[in-house]
Order: structure tokens, then sequence, then C-alpha cells
């Protein structure tokens, strides 16, 4: 057990480290206060016609919160992130960003791309591709 927790641990550090270095990064932005209020309208629009990511949680304790988002193709969701989180890309393919008060973004990722956001963002993600999407979230709390 000990050993496991080393690993997680080493891989945790790994994974926030390369996130900060930049190495591989999605925009850091930190949304107005009222940012749901700004994101509304599309979250309204797309949560009509959108299905969710399945989402699973792997590991939770009182310092991280590790999840599996699988984002189908059209799938989708606006949310707020409560943590700060490290996002690990495990397959090849495209996410669609629309951030508060902002024109939404389509970023191509490869296996492997990390990125980071910050706490309390509000946005709309969503798989605008025809593959579907799996990516690690790491929350520190």
């Amino acid at each position: 057990m000990t050993q496991g927790r080393s690993y997680l641990a080493g891989l945790l550090t790994g994974v926030v480290a390369t996130a900060m270095l930049g190495i591989v990064g999605l925009r850091a932005t930190a949304a107005p206060r009222d940012a749901a209020t700004l994101v509304a309208p599309i979250a309204s629009a797309a949560q009509d016609t959108m299905p969710k990511p399945a989402v699973k949680v792997l590991l939770e304790n009182d310092k991280v919160r590790v999840r599996e988002v699988v984002f189908a193709p059209g799938s989708g969701d606006t949310h707020t992130h409560p943590w700060a989180h490290v996002g690990v890309i495990l397959t090849k393919g495209q996410l669609a960003f629309a951030d508060a008060g902002k024109p939404e973004e389509v970023v191509d990722f490869e296996a492997g791309s990390v990125g980071f956001r910050e706490a309390k963002v509000t946005h709309l993600a969503r798989n605008p591709g025809k593959i579907p999407m799996k990516v690690i979230e790491v929350e520190v709390k």
C-alpha cells in the first residue's frame, strides 16, 4: 500500500510540475465572480441538446480528487471547477472551451498533453470531434 501511495505522490508531483512549467497547457483564465451568469446563454442552449461527459472518481482524499472524464463525440457541459486542477489528455483529439464572456476556442490535443486550470473557473467544455476524448483530472484541494 505504501508503494502505491508513493507512486501516486510521484505521479501527481510530476504532472503538477510539468503543468507548472508550461510544457503544454490550457489557458488558465480566472473567471469573473458572476461567471455563471455570463456563461448562462451558452449553458442553456448546450445543456438542452448535449449529452454530458462520463465522469468517474478514481481517488479522493483530503488532499486531492482524481477523476476520469470521457467526452463522447458531441458531449459536453458547463461547469465550475471547485479546485485548481491538472488535466492529462489520454487520447488524441479536440476539445472546445468557452470561458465566461469569451468566444469558444477549439484546441487540438495529443495523447500525453497536460494543462492547468485555476479554481472557480466556469466554462463550457465539449468534444466537437468524431472520436471520444479521455482526460484524467487531478484536482488539488
